[in-house]
């Protein structure tokens, strides 16, 4: 059968793999189990040969790949559930890092981002965001590629060169507004951006594949360091999702997913994502379950799904609540109105009293319909239930059947290296009148620097007296002297020769 052991409450709890692409959800409080679910289901579709894509924010879902250690209390575990032939085993994993340190490096262009996206991504106001606009619609219009953030900042630095000339084709762009986008770009770098963007980009097909044994291989991002920037690692998520989307067939309701995406830490997902980009996941949420992909989120509070999503959730997996403040306490009752409500159950008693490994499970039964909510003990993973060693890592990875085909990036030539080219061949267009223009420039300061040299000896400076200065104070006290004299001595003999007549 193509279904998937959940847990068992009364009876067992099967997830059927037809409405597996419905999407889900694993909450539950820290410390509850929801990795453990998240493992267990992840390892589930490996085994019925559905592609997992995992984002592993606290590093603790790299034992997917290393076979559990066996235990009495596992093997109890597994009988009481009624799981078949239980044993340990490592999963088929395949690491991806955007900084390309602890997995292969998973890339994008700038321009499969958008400017939507990138706009989100740097932070920027609507003024800003119209401007990023203007950027992508020049580059399509020249025909210059933006595949890194050095394409990006030589047109921003184009655009400011231009500024006049782009303000009245495209519409007006003030200095401040290109500066503020400029230095985002520039904190964008500086937090890993500059290794997210540029070539060779990922190809979806790489992660839909399976192993030579028919198993789904499992993606595990690690996002431990990509968690501390949320506005990259959400939008880095919705990037991915809007690919799948827009590229993927329409297969409508298969036997089993193609591809089941985990995202960890939902909440990172919605925290101040505008109103249109909401709508925008929301429609993507809506339609991607019929190119055959089920998102599952996993978060401590199922509210912080917003509800426009949480209502198209259909596969519930809730672990404990704990209803210590008000916030808890609406958690709670947003978690029991959630569930189709079961006769034997207080579902919003029971949510707080749940152990660790136990939840309450709701999942699509025939034609889509939810059913009741059980309390289930939820099964083991066969892996190992924490985080693989260094050591253990660097073997997944050199085993990894596409680890030459991204390990090493590629440059070509797009907008940087053509706008370069574009500047060198106006300077080296007219070397005559470059090198006249130079000559002349060589002549005029040499011209003023003489007669900055003749000037100063004439007519002195600030800290000294020039000849003519000299000059004319000697004259002026030679002069003086005579002819003041003769000035006094008239002066003098008038007075004396008016007091003498009288």
């Amino acid at each position: 059968m193509n279904t998937l052991l959940i847990g068992k409450g009364d009876q067992q709890v099967h997830l059927n793999l037809k409405y597996a692409n419905r999407h889900g959800l694993i909450a539950g409080a820290t410390g509850t189990g929801k990795t453990v679910s998240l493992m267990s289901l992840a390892e589930g579709f490996s085994r019925q040969g559905v592609p997992v894509f995992i984002t592993d924010v606290k590093g603790d879902i790299s034992g997917l790949a290393i076979a559990g250690t066996p235990s009495e209390k596992l093997l109890q575990r597994a009988a009481q559930i009624g799981i078949e032939d239980y044993h340990n085993e490592a999963n088929p994993v395949v690491l991806w890092d955007l900084a390309g340190v602890q997995g292969h490096p998973l890339r994008t262009t700038i321009s499969e981002m958008g400017p939507t996206l990138l706009s989100r991504i740097l932070e920027l106001n609507d003024t800003q965001s119209g401007i990023l606009d203007i950027v992508f619609q020049l580059a399509d219009d020249q025909g210059l590629l933006l595949l890194d953030l050095d394409d990006l900042r030589a047109m921003l630095a184009l655009v400011a060169e231009e500024r006049k000339e782009v303000s009245a084709k495209y519409g007006l762009i003030s200095a401040q507004s290109l500066a503020a986008i400029q230095r985002s770009v520039l904190g964008l770098e500086r937090d890993g951006g500059k290794d997210f963007f540029g070539e060779p980009a990922l190809q979806l097909e790489d992660l839909m594949r399976t192993n030579l044994q028919g198993r789904g291989i499992i993606n595990l991002l690690a996002a431990n360091k990509l968690i501390l920037t949320p506005r990259l690692y959400s939008s880095f998520l919705l990037w991915l999702l809007s690919e799948l989307f827009e590229n993927l067939p329409e297969v409508g309701d298969p036997e089993k997913p193609k591809l089941v995406f985990f995202i960890d830490e939902a909440h990172l997902l919605f925290e101040g994502c505008p109103p249109s980009l909401l709508k925008r996941v929301e429609q993507i949420m809506r339609l991607i379950r019929s190119k055959g992909v089920g998102v599952y989120f996993c978060s401590q509070f199922p509210d912080d799904v917003p509800g426009e999503i949480l209502g198209q959730l259909g596969n519930r997996i809730q672990h404990a609540l704990r209803a210590y403040t008000p916030r808890d306490q609406k958690a709670v009752k947003t978690a029991a109105e959630t569930f189709v409500p079961n006769p034997k159950l207080v579902v919003s008693e029971v949510i707080s009293q749940l152990g660790v490994g136990e939840a309450l499970v709701s999942m699509l039964a025939d034609k889509g319909v939810p059913t009741m909510v059980e309390r289930a003990l939820i099964a083991p993973p066969r892996c190992r239930m924490g985080p693989a060693t260094g050591e253990e890592l660097y073997q997944v990875r050199a085993q990894s059947p596409i680890g030459g085909k991204y390990d090493h990036s590629i440059n070509r030539e797009s907008a940087y290296e053509l706008l370069n080219q574009r500047r060198t061949s106006v300077a080296t267009s007219n070397p005559t009148s470059t090198a006249s223009n130079t000559a002349n420039d060589g002549q005029t300061g040499q011209k003023a620097e003489e007669q900055g040299w003749f000037s100063e000896l004439i007519f002195g400076n600030k800290r000294r007296q020039g000849l003519a200065e000299t000059l004319s104070k000697q004259a002026a006290r030679t002069v003086g002297s005579q002819l003041g004299k003769q000035i006094l001595r008239g002066i003098l003999g008038g007075m004396l020769g008016k007091s003498s007549r009288r």
